[in-house]
């Protein structure tokens, strides 16, 4: 099937568990589903946020399978084909990214997802990053799109101009998940993408609006497994109705403090729970925290706000 690219909101895939510790990949689809309802354009499955740190290359494979069989399923049922983008490579040595990346592509996607960090795992610099890229793409299909995502675990490895521009020479790459949190550099890096077919997502609902204005793609972060539907609009309609966009961005920003404050991903499992998914309060990522009653009632309050506000901001 042919890819598809969307510009919009992308939810960072949550992986479910059942109650004895495995994948449930039931509840997989019934998220992919959600999401699609919510109006959302992608997915980025098999990401930090699916734990894919501490998941089996096999787990991977097997996640991914799902959203892309649910996609496909989703749009020949007459609904919307939203884009899949996955990443899913770990490993410290190239060819075992190789082999993962390999078979997420076999399970289907729209886009294959470098971690930035994979490629220079000791922050050794430009050059070692280009060599090593250079390395992994002879080993990756040639007619599968690729993307990049500065990926915080184990650590932040920024993209530079240098490596953009050599991105964008290779002609293979359509995606980024950036997550520099800064608004000036985000607009350097979107004039130098300026006209080519290299897109960026950002992940910082705070400076989310105005990397959209100044030619951003879209969202692609943890706040959409929350409120998806009013990051749709944000990244649809914030041009036309530029004073509703300010003030729901100023909502979204201060909502998305969410992130460092909470035991993340539980809360976004609990959220599911409310909008109706039944989701274990399981997770393998290490010093994530518990799920205390004080972060329930913080999720529960953000639920009410933003439910209040999607009666107002629709497509």
């Amino acid at each position: 099937m042919s890819a598809v690219y969307n510009k919009g909101a992308y939810p960072t895939m949550i992986t479910p568990y059942r109650a004895d510790g495995s994948v449930d990949l039931d509840t997989v689809r019934k998220y992919v589903r959600w999401y699609h309802d919510a109006g959302c354009d992608g997915i980025f499955a098999v990401c930090q946020s699916s734990e894919i740190f501490q998941l089996t290359t096999e787990e991977c494979v097997a996640i991914n399978g799902a959203v892309w069989e649910t996609v496909q399923q989703i749009a020949a049922e007459g609904g919307r084909r939203m884009t899949v983008v996955s990443s899913g490579h770990v490993s410290d040595d190239i060819d075992d990214q190789a082999e993962e990346l390999c078979r997420i592509a076999e399970t289907g996607t729209d886009a294959l997802i470098l971690i930035t960090n994979r490629l220079d795992l000791n922050n050794e610099g430009d050059d070692v990053w280009i060599a090593n890229a250079e390395r992994l793409l002879a080993k990756l299909p040639e007619d599968v799109a690729l993307g990049l995502y500065e990926c915080p675990y184990p650590y932040k490895r920024l993209l530079t101009p240098r490596i953009l521009r050599w991105c964008l020479g290779t002609g293979r790459f359509r995606f980024i998940k950036d997550t520099c949190c800064d608004a000036a550099v985000i607009a350097e890096r979107l004039e130098l993408l300026r006209g080519s077919d290299l897109w960026l997502f950002n992940a910082n609902c705070q400076t989310l609006l105005q990397s959209l204005r100044d030619g951003g793609a879209g969202y692609c972060g943890i706040m959409a497994n929350y409120h998806p539907a009013l990051y749709v609009w944000l990244c649809h309609r914030f041009a036309d109705e530029p004073a509703r966009a300010a003030l729901l961005q100023s909502v979204l920003c201060m909502a998305g403090f969410t992130e460092g404050g909470l035991p993340y991903p539980l809360t976004a499992k609990y959220h599911m729970c409310l909008e109706g998914i039944h989701t274990e309060s399981i997770t393998r990522k290490p010093g994530c925290g518990e799920m205390t009653d004080y972060a329930r009632d913080c999720v529960r309050q953000m639920r009410l706000l933003t439910k209040k506000l999607e009666g107002d901001y629709t497509l």
